[in-house]
């Protein structure tokens, strides 16, 4: 996915400003899956304007600077519509943690235990943060597509949080059977 996807997306609803790109979407919904800083989002909107995907207006404020707005255009409302469609690669993963885990065999039970128990609570943090999402009641919007389809966005991110925390805490369980490393410096190559 490219970040000008993401904003083509959010400009279906309507015209939006940078500042707005980024607090209606970059802080809150998108920013689970998808996180981008101002900068980011400003660079962006500068080369799908040069694409043609968006275009933009002035609009003069008198006690505030002028404001900016971006709207998807028909060449930016024809990519998205490829975008959707097109088929998409496996993301590379990189967890420093993983790392740190596989190899962490010279460290004594109880370090690999703290590694495991800080990743449970930044597991927890985000879990917490993923259910204070506030949802409209289902019947309240039953039958829309664009409601369904951030709320099961959300349904994996809960389900993947619980899903590491629950492989943490039996990994911990794990290592706390492990015998300790008698010789820190010849730990066995497993790779």
């Amino acid at each position: 996915m490219s970040l000008a996807h993401a904003i083509l997306g959010t400009l279906r609803s309507g015209p939006m400003t940078g500042y707005d790109l980024k607090t209606r979407c970059f802080d809150t919904s998108v920013a689970h899956f998808w996180p981008a800083d101002q900068a980011q989002i400003y660079r962006t909107l500068d080369r799908m304007a040069d694409d043609g995907w968006v275009a933009s207006a002035i609009e003069a404020q008198e006690s505030r600077p002028n404001r900016k707005e971006y709207r998807i255009t028909d060449a930016g409302r024809a990519e998205l519509a490829r975008w959707l469609v097109t088929d998409l690669a496996l993301p590379a993963r990189r967890d420093p943690f993983l790392v740190q885990l596989f190899f962490a065999a010279p460290l004594s039970g109880a370090q690999i235990d703290a590694l495991l128990a800080q990743q449970i609570e930044f597991h927890r943090e985000l879990l917490s943060r993923y259910e204070a999402i506030p949802l409209p009641e289902l019947a309240d919007l039953a039958g829309s597509r664009e409601y369904s389809l951030q709320r099961l966005t959300l349904e994996l991110g809960l389900a993947l949080e619980r899903t590491h925390i629950a492989w943490a805490e039996q990994a911990r369980r794990t290592v706390a059977g492990l015998p300790e490393e008698s010789d820190p410096g010849e730990a066995q190559d497993v790779g």
